[in-house]
């Protein structure tokens, strides 16, 4: 994990593409509500923000 972390930091450094890292973490916070949302009491309303 820390690998792919690490290269993906590399390759954005080299490819001067500084802006796919905000796109990657909004990606990471997306996928974590989601997660989030479908385990938990409060499902029923985050939904309909999805």
């Amino acid at each position: 994990m820390w690998t792919l972390l690490k290269e993906f930091l590399q390759f954005s450094r080299q490819e001067k593409k500084w802006w796919l890292i905000p796109l990657v973490v909004v990606l990471l916070l997306v996928g974590g509500i989601l997660i989030f949302a479908a385990n938990s009491g409060i499902a029923w309303a985050l939904y309909p923000f999805m």
